[in-house]
């Protein structure tokens, strides 16, 4: 590399959380939020070949008794999930499932989703040496507060006691 390598000069930070920092009980109110557009839900649902036409024709919805479009549900779980990331599993982990996932109110284009996390368990892997099993409880709110999704997620997490002085997530440089 070049003398003047900014490489050289860089300091890796961790990112996220780890084992030690999941106490149970412990809330993490993720960040910012995230609204969902009409383009957000077209493009989703067309992706993923969902055609519930609830999605993508108005008329359709209106004459359900819907105010617009309905926002596809699982467009709501990876929305809702994303925004979980950064405080959840950004440290590293395999995520090993969700459980227990309800749909509680349908979702609109222009609603703005927020998320927060509740650890319910945790306990040292038996078979993954330096990691431990974490479950948050996940809810997500409109901008009215309504509670619009739930779910139970697990993931590996590392412990932090056994990766100290490590690079960047405990992989060694």
């Amino acid at each position: 590399m070049a003398e003047d390598d900014f490489r050289e000069r860089a300091v890796l930070l961790r990112k996220g959380n780890q084992y030690e920092d999941m106490t149970e009980g412990r809330v993490f109110e993720h960040h910012w939020g995230r609204t969902l557009s009409a383009g957000d839900n077209a493009a989703f649902t067309t992706q993923t070949l969902s055609f519930c036409p609830l999605y993508f024709n108005e008329p359709y919805a209106q004459s359900l008794g819907h105010p617009t479009i309905v926002v596809n549900p699982l467009l709501v779980f990876n929305t809702v999930f994303g925004l979980t990331v950064e405080d959840l599993s950004e440290g590293g982990g395999p995520f090993l499932g969700v459980d227990e996932c309800h749909f509680l109110a349908h979702v609109y284009v222009g609603d703005t989703l927020t998320a927060r996390s509740t650890v319910i368990g945790r306990r040292e892997s038996k078979g993954q040496a330096g990691m431990g099993i974490v479950t948050w409880q996940t809810e997500g709110f409109n901008q009215t507060g309504d509670k619009v999704i739930e779910y139970q997620r697990t993931n590996l997490v590392r412990l932090r006691s056994r990766h100290e002085g490590s690079g960047i997530n405990g992989i060694d440089r």
